[in-house]
């Protein structure tokens, strides 16, 4: 399908944010997103596998769109392999670590033989839980609680990658993504309740300790994730918000792929034509009328006011424009370029989110 309707309303969304100097690569990737997660024929678009993870560090430029899932994680020893090829996890919510009681307990070791045993019995414990991983086929294992050093060594040397300390919201999405089942109990283990992905590898940033854990080719879901990169957090931060607005954006154009022209020529054209209405009113009407007509002219005023220009003097512009030319896609200029025709300049809004946005500015007054 055509999308560069989608990508010129993205990239009018993004003109006035931080990151308005990539925001051609940026309403692509939002586009790539929700294209990437929409039923087109159903217009519908699944947002919850849209995920927009940020890491400080590298340039705003380097803001890529995975295909797959972003885990801000590392595998659990540095030893571990990098990258799993054809991965089946096994994903836990139980801990690698042997059962304790519920009360509060006490254990006198007297002896070296009773320390010896009690070491054994540790052991078979954390033997016998990666054993039950192995058993299943499972060749990574996702874990919601952590596992203490010996665990870990026990791990690597069976050559079992893990990750530890993954929140419940991203242990779901892995589930959902990779068509596995969230095991509380090893004993339930097998493996039609592994998920399965294309690879899952571990990317660090340049020289700091960054680093995050990326899934990618997920067996049941075309789930994505943005990641933004920036100079610092409050960049990062900045430019999460920006994408998130494309993002709604494009996936209202999914839903309904109806849209105004930008620039505030939608809310003159609309006054205009209210204010004719107003002069065929008889009565008090009349009055509600044209003062719904003044509400409709703050719009193209608050614009052409943030643009550094008259608000008074751009509107009566534009409506003299308007009138006379009779097009009702002329806006305020705000990138002065020379021209109020918004078709020309692809200055584009959703139907959706005009009705919305005006909706609550209108309630407000």
């Amino acid at each position: 399908a055509n999308d560069a309707v989608l990508i010129d309303t993205a990239m009018t969304t993004l003109s006035s944010k931080i990151i308005n100097m990539h925001k051609k690569k940026m309403a692509r990737i939002a586009v790539d997103a929700v294209l990437s997660v929409a039923d087109v024929s159903r217009h519908d678009v699944n947002f919850d596998m849209i995920k927009v993870e940020g890491k400080p560090g590298g340039r705003l430029e380097d803001t890529e769109l995975i295909r797959g899932i972003v885990v801000d994680k590392d595998f659990s020893h540095p030893q571990m392999p990098k990258c799993v090829k054809d991965a089946k996890m096994c994903i836990l919510t139980c801990p690698f670590e042997p059962p304790k009681p519920k009360t509060k307990h006490k254990l006198d070791i007297t002896s070296k033989e009773a320390y010896e045993k009690l070491h054994t019995n540790e052991q078979k414990y954390f033997t016998d839980m990666v054993e039950k991983v192995k058993k299943c086929g499972a060749n990574l294992v996702i874990c919601q609680w952590g596992f203490d050093d010996e665990a870990n060594h026990l791990l690597l040397h069976h050559e079992l990658p893990a990750v530890r300390w993954v929140g419940g919201v991203e242990l779901e999405l892995i589930a959902i993504a990779t068509g596995g089942r969230i095991v509380p109990r090893f004993e339930e283990l097998d493996a039609a309740k592994l998920g399965h992905a294309g690879i899952v590898r571990e990317v660090s940033f340049g020289t700091s300790k960054e680093r995050v854990l990326i899934i990618e080719d997920c067996a049941k879901s075309s789930a994505v994730t943005i990641l933004v990169r920036g100079g610092n957090k409050m960049i990062v931060d900045e430019a999460k918000r920006s994408l998130h607005d494309a993002v709604c954006v494009v996936r209202n154009l999914v839903k309904d792929n109806r849209v105004v022209y930008g620039g505030g020529a939608a809310e003159v054209a609309c006054a205009l034509a209210v204010a004719r209405v107003a002069d065929d009113t008889l009565g008090h009407d009349q009055y509600a009328i044209r003062a719904f007509a003044d509400a409709l002219d703050d719009i193209p005023m608050a614009l052409a006011e943030n643009s550094g220009l008259s608000p008074l003097a751009e509107l009566a512009k534009v409506k003299s424009q308007q009138i006379a030319q009779n097009k009702p896609y002329l806006g305020v200029d705000c990138l002065q370029l020379g021209t109020n025709d918004m078709k020309q300049q692809h200055v584009f809004e959703t139907l959706i989110g005009k009705k919305t946005a005006n909706a609550a500015c209108y309630s407000s007054r």
